[in-house]
């Protein structure tokens, strides 16, 4: 069995109880995007805090460089909270930009959510308005805001962080269905995956946490990571902590189908259904057995096909954030 032991967290950079100065990184193309919520956030923010600072970004890497360089300030002029604006793309890009050379962050994240799905703002705040939630991510921490740091995960073939999580099959190959779908928000996602579910076919696969293999034949999806909701509504990891030290990994086989994926992640009821493994772990492996490229998204990002594997390893308490209390997880069967 892999072991579930909880990794040591490291301390981390120590982090203002309240943030002093801001910054606040807008995508303008993200999907959800709402005039006047730009505006809505910066004043919250300077209603609060001692300084502002507010950066549009304009291509791809912008928002990882515009947080890089804020953080290279001097500590009297670097920001001690960093406001991601947009969907979880926009969050994966401002946390590399907080994590530079993968160290912990010095400064913490708080989300504004107007993407497609908003899986990263859902997975730290739940539903709450996003106006409640900056509230308290600008105030000092309470019993319905607490501080913590959450964990991040290195997937070594690119060297990327991974926020939310990863997965390959159905689940990844949906983004790309979605991009023709004129539709908004999660009902955009909801119809891109049925319309690949009904022509998915598993591919051959093999899922290794920490040296055990978990799963090995045909797979529907398997998703890895900390945030329990994915494509904005779908609970798809719904045991997982996002800072416990560890990584959770869903594999969703054969003989399940791929058609009933949405149904039954939309409760969790998957984790009974035959076929499906659940497992957690340190690193975690996930292989294409056929030579074909494997697949897969990390926080809702279609990576380009090539390796046919991707393995994730956890890197524990990361990034600081603000957030609810994490509810009890869906307990094991």
């Amino acid at each position: 069995m892999p072991d579930e032991r909880q990794a040591p967290a490291p301390a981390g950079p120590p982090v203002a109880a309240r943030p002093r100065r801001a910054l606040i990184v807008a995508n303008p193309t993200a999907g959800t995007m709402a005039p006047g919520t730009l505006t809505e956030a910066a004043g919250l923010c300077r209603d609060r805090l001692a300084h502002v600072d507010v950066h549009t970004t304009r291509h791809r890497g912008d928002a990882r460089d515009t947080v890089r360089a804020a953080l290279r300030r001097p500590p009297a002029e670097a920001p001690d909270l960093v406001v991601a604006m947009g969907g979880d793309g926009t969050v994966g890009e401002v946390i590399a930009g907080m994590t530079d050379g993968h160290r912990p962050a010095s400064a913490a994240l708080a989300v504004v959510p107007a993407g497609t799905g908003n899986s990263g703002y859902r997975m730290v705040w739940g539903r709450l308005p996003w106006q409640d939630a900056l509230r308290a991510a600008l105030a000092a921490p309470s019993p319905d805001a607490v501080a913590r740091r959450v964990d991040l995960a290195l997937l070594v073939e690119t060297g990327a962080l991974v926020f939310l999580g990863a997965c390959s099959g159905v689940i990844a190959e949906a983004l790309e269905t979605a991009r023709g779908i004129p539709l908004t928000g999660p009902a955009r996602y909801e119809r891109a995956l049925a319309e690949t579910a009904r022509a998915f076919s598993p591919y051959p696969g093999r899922v290794t946490v920490d040296g055990a293999v978990v799963h090995e034949g045909g797979t529907v999806f398997a998703n890895v990571g900390g945030g329990r909701v994915r494509g904005g509504q779908y609970l798809v990891l719904p045991r997982s902590d996002p800072d416990d030290g560890l990584l959770d990994v869903c594999v969703f086989g054969s003989p399940a189908a791929a058609t009933e994926v949405a149904g039954l992640t939309l409760t969790g009821a998957h984790l009974d259904r035959q076929g499906v493994v659940y497992a957690r772990g340190r690193t975690v492996r996930v292989e294409r057995l056929d030579g074909r490229p494997l697949r897969y998204e990390h926080d809702g990002e279609l990576q380009p096909p090539g390796p046919t594997t991707m393995t994730l390893r956890v890197l524990p308490a990361m990034i600081p954030v603000r957030g609810t209390p994490i509810p009890e997880p869906v307990p094991a069967t």
